[in-house]
């Protein structure tokens, strides 16, 4: 089974000046950030049967990793990434 990538870069490939921009210079956006990867970290080693759960834990872990993304893209479409 072939697994998706999805860090921010894989899901906003042409959004990468505003996540760089942002993870520097905004404090909220950069804890979401990592908030994020550090699901989508947990989810990928849970698909991997690397860590064993139930399918509802997974589940929860996945719409989480989607409402944190949600909100990135919130913030990645109203940034101005100074020139």
């Amino acid at each position: 089974m072939t697994l998706e990538k999805h860090d921010l870069h894989h899901e906003f490939p042409n959004l990468t000046d505003e996540i760089h921009y942002l993870k520097m210079n905004d404090n909220h956006f950069a804890r979401l950030f990592k908030d994020y990867h550090e699901v989508d970290q947990e989810v990928n080693r849970i698909e991997q049967g690397v860590e064993n759960t139930s399918d509802q834990y997974l589940e929860g872990r996945k719409k989480q990793r989607l409402k944190l993304k949600d909100a990135l893209f919130v913030m990645l479409k109203k940034v101005q990434v100074p020139a």
